[in-house]
């Protein structure tokens, strides 16, 4: 007998279960260890396979994974806001921008190949698919199962050929998860055999950090200071609360913001529920006004950042095994080879474009940018910060910072793109086939935008090939981690 107060806690328990297990599979299998797969990863994989059979007998359901992912990855990035601000020399090459630029670029060349190979498709070896299928590949790679699956409901409610279309969508993104999986985890080991990134931390993996655990004869570092009395409130207690605390204020912004879109009509209730969907943007600007405020009133010193540093790192973990288990086992039987077609061009193009352009754009952290936009271009923004965590296990670069920004900037420039998607179905209910002009036209004009982008904002001076290097600085210094690299 189970009531319904058991359920959060047996997820939670079936969540550390995998990972204890992902811990120790890491530490004695060398498969493990050689591709730097993390733990979380496979903990997720784990739970998948749990939650899939064994759904029925413990009254499991991967909704609950999908809400806990969702509110993870939000006290997340509340807890990286809380901690202390940056300096402003560290922020002088913008990251925020170029990964704006390649967010939006992968976006909407996703957006365009899905839509030209719904058309080849349809026209010669998969007739039977829906107007609109190959929409589903960006939504399920870029935005992720949730978002795809959401979409994807919606256009059942047409019915006839759209039956399915939510079936579509899930499986795109656990794919794109696969995708971000695999395909992240062999370009980190490309990178570290290429030489493209070179940091104190990649040298430990080298060395010893490969199983996961420190050796009994080896300490860690400090992981946290206390900033409190324990007799009157435990220092993570303190630090836990604020995060709970800026949660709060965020659901009381976001209910109030879609109140006052509501007012605009469908289409304002249209945004609100896609503001709700980025959640973390709003979770970080709060997290930031909080703590501006705390600064302000002179006591910010009690917020220790290795802390939350710890917080986000928690968080993360558990949001990454959530999210892949969230996915369940939908046999696609009828669409099972357009699936596979677009599933392995979308991720061919991420697998090759995306070191390509991140290699030519970035100026600072290079490799770390390149591995958020292939796991945020293939998975969600749950996978860039994995294969980040590999490279920047503390967090201690801007990067992940710098994508709160970005996606703060992609957001209101991905509107339209995200508005057209419906339009190849208007065109086959309405039997217009404008509607799938106007869909093509604003796909070209994306691509187009994004190009004009990247001809702006690309670096001069770096050789060509598949990673490009600095022409002046090659095999020397090129990033911050290897300046401490050779200070060291």
């Amino acid at each position: 007998f189970m009531n319904n107060s058991w359920k959060i806690f047996i997820d939670l328990g079936l969540l550390s279960t995998a990972l204890i297990t992902a811990t120790f599979l890491r530490a004695r299998i060398r498969f493990f260890q050689r591709f730097l797969i993390p733990n979380a990863l496979t903990a997720g994989f784990i739970l998948m396979i749990a939650y899939n059979l064994l759904r029925a007998p413990l009254n499991l359901e991967t909704v609950r994974l999908d809400n806990l992912a969702y509110h993870l990855l939000n006290l997340s990035f509340i807890s990286m806001a809380l901690r202390k601000p940056r300096e402003k020399g560290l922020r002088k090459n913008g990251g925020a921008l170029p990964l704006a630029l390649g967010v939006l670029t992968h976006y909407s060349i996703q957006a365009a190949a899905g839509l030209v190979l719904s058309l080849l498709l349809a026209a010669t070896i998969a007739p039977q698919i829906f107007p609109g299928f190959g929409l589903l590949l960006p939504l399920g790679f870029s935005s992720g199962p949730g978002q795809a699956l959401s979409i994807g409901k919606t256009w059942e409610a047409f019915g006839g050929r759209f039956a399915g279309a939510g079936s579509v969508g899930l499986t795109f993104g656990a794919i794109g998860f696969l995708w971000a999986s695999f395909g992240g985890v062999a370009l980190i080991n490309v990178g570290i055999k290429k030489g493209w990134i070179t940091s104190p931390h990649m040298e430990n993996i080298l060395r010893r950090d490969r199983p996961g655990l420190l050796p009994a004869d080896k300490k860690g570092g400090i992981g946290a200071r206390l900033t409190t009395d324990s007799a009157a409130i435990d220092s993570m207690s303190y630090h836990v609360a604020y995060v709970l605390f800026t949660y709060l204020l965020t659901w009381l912004a976001l209910t109030g913001l879609s109140a006052l879109l509501g007012m605009a009509g469908q289409i304002g209730k249209d945004l609100a529920a896609s503001f709700w969907g980025i959640g973390f943007i709003f979770c970080s600007l709060v997290g930031r006004l909080v703590r501006a405020v705390v600064s302000g009133t002179g006591i910010g010193y009690t917020l220790d950042d290795a802390t939350f540093t710890r917080f986000t790192g928690f968080s993360i973990d558990l949001m990454i095994t959530s999210a892949l288990g969230a996915i369940s086992f939908l046999v696609v039987r009828e669409f099972w080879i357009p699936i596979l077609i677009m599933s392995t061009v979308g991720g061919l193009i991420a697998l090759f474009l995306v070191p390509w352009m991140g290699s030519r754009t970035f100026h600072d952290h290079a490799f770390g940018r390149t591995l958020v936009i292939y796991g945020v271009a293939t998975g969600t923004l749950a996978s860039g910060l994995a294969l980040l965590r590999v490279v920047d296990p503390e967090l201690k670069t801007p990067i992940a910072e710098d994508y709160m920004r970005a996606a703060g900037i992609v957001f209101p420039m991905a509107i339209p793109l995200i508005l057209i998607i419906p339009f190849p179905a208007y065109a086959f209910i309405r039997q217009e086939p404008m509607w799938l002009w106007l869909a093509g036209a604003g796909c070209l004009f994306y691509v187009i935008l994004c190009t004009v982008g990247f001809l702006v904002l690309r670096r001069r001076d770096v050789k060509s090939g598949y990673w490009a290097r600095p022409i002046a600085v090659d095999n020397q210094v090129t990033s911050e981690d290897d300046v401490r690299v050779q200070r060291g």
